[in-house]
């Protein structure tokens, strides 16, 4: 949600000799030849990137404005069924994506340059979550992400110098025993519920009970969703300027949504699991069971039997649903990387919107801490979109970064360059 929008230690590999006489990488930031039309195909993968992000945004503005289930009819709205949940995952398998390119992109960086990287990802954990605990004072109404985001980051160090197999070992590891830990910490430990949207105060006064709500028993537990950061840091790893490679995402993401959402429902409805659950929590109608199937839960998911972790909804933090929202995050992000080859004039405010969304979700966040929307949440919701794409749009060709974007960008910039300085002074002559 921070992220440069180039790949800055990637732009400045090269094959001369790098400070105290190390080798740099030798690649490059757009191609291997770092000729004019290499650089026009890395601009449209990080325009991609960008756009995929900024549809992430709008996503999360229609899941927090709109309504995701239709009571009347019983059934889930359009809304719900598109972003959900997806939203969500796509910001965080983007901010993978994102970790990769400024850590080495396709060849991880080594050596002091991955210890800056790393030091340079805790400093850009920091701001997010500081930004995140000052903006819950606010009490929005949606779940604030920016806290468990900064979580994201920190988790994030160990695995910056994996390569594509491991990382997606990592994510398939995440997801299966992500929820189980879950699971187990909301049984298990005092007060799961306590901070829903911890602040700066609730850090300060009970450390240990947000820590244990950013990890495991809150909206985004980061031990379970770290299923999408590394699956991101592995995506970044490829050649995302490839069409080959971009058109395996499409269908590989494909594939991964059907069959989680195909086992989860083989579960359920063949296996038992639907009745098992019913029996378990007789006090929830079908009905609500279907929404949670569906969408996702209205609060915390029961824990009155184990056939809760086959649901595929969103937010239920199951190993399917984590799945089935990795799957939707591949193939949408797939899909952004081919579409700009041919309309990438219409995605314009969209990449504008992708390149700052860590100033707008603010906004959204500050915005949404007042009840004017629930009167007309479709007007209030264009509304946003409206105003982030003319701001994004505008202050992009005066400016540059977006206001927030270049705050974490000089704390990071600068932690790097202190790194690399402290680590090339012994060399230095007297």
């Amino acid at each position: 949600m921070t992220e440069d929008h180039l790949p800055p230690d990637t732009a400045r590999h090269s094959s001369r000799p790098g400070p105290a006489g190390g080798q740099r990488s030798p690649v490059p930031a757009f191609g291997s030849t770092g000729g004019r039309h290499n650089i026009s195909r890395g601009a449209r993968r990080v325009a991609g990137v960008d756009a995929a992000r900024g549809f992430a945004l709008l996503g999360m503005t229609a899941v927090h404005t709109l309504d995701l289930w239709n009571d009347d009819a019983g059934r889930a709205t359009l809304n719900g069924l598109l972003f959900s949940g997806k939203s969500s995952a796509l910001f965080v398998t983007l901010a993978g994506v994102s970790l990769a390119f400024v850590s080495g992109g396709r060849a991880p960086s080594a050596g002091r340059r991955m210890v800056a990287a790393r030091w340079s990802v805790a400093a850009r954990a920091v701001v997010i979550a500081l930004v995140g605990l000052l903006t819950g004072l606010l009490d929005p109404e949606p779940e604030n992400i920016l806290v468990y985001y900064g979580m994201f980051f920190l988790l994030a160090i160990p695995f910056l110098h994996l390569r594509i197999r491991y990382l997606l070992l990592g994510s398939a590891l995440f997801a299966l025993l992500g929820p189980l830990l879950v699971w187990w910490a909301r049984t298990s430990l005092p007060s799961a519920d306590a901070y829903e949207d911890p602040t700066i105060v609730d850090l300060v006064t009970h450390p240990l009970a947000v820590g244990s709500n950013v990890l495991l028993t809150g909206a985004y537990p980061a031990l379970a969703w770290m299923t999408y950061l590394c699956a991101g840091l592995a995506l970044g790893r490829m050649d995302l300027r490839s069409v080959r490679v971009q058109v395996r995402l499409v269908l590989a993401g494909g594939a991964l949504s059907c069959l989680a959402w195909g086992s989860s429902l083989l579960a359920l409805h063949v296996l038992g699991g639907y009745d098992a659950i019913r029996r378990a929590t007789p006090w929830i109608s079908e009905r609500t069971i279907d929404q949670i199937v569906v969408v996702e839960p209205d609060s915390q998911m029961p824990t009155t039997t184990l056939w809760w972790l086959v649901v595929p909804g969103p937010h239920t933090n199951t190993p399917p649903a984590l799945l089935l929202c990795l799957g939707t995050a591949v193939a949408t992000l797939g899909l952004f990387l081919l579409v700009p080859r041919t309309v990438s004039t219409w995605l314009l405010p969209l990449a504008a919107m992708g390149s700052m969304t860590f100033t707008l979700y603010t906004a959204h966040l500050a915005f949404m801490s007042f009840d004017v929307y629930e009167n007309a949440p479709s007007l209030w919701f264009w509304a946003q979109i409206a105003c982030f794409a003319l701001f994004a749009v505008l202050w992009q060709r005066t400016v540059g970064q977006g206001p927030l974007e270049k705050v974490v960008s000089a704390v990071t910039h600068d932690v790097r360059r202190r790194v690399l300085a402290r680590d090339t002074a012994p060399d230095t002559p007297a």
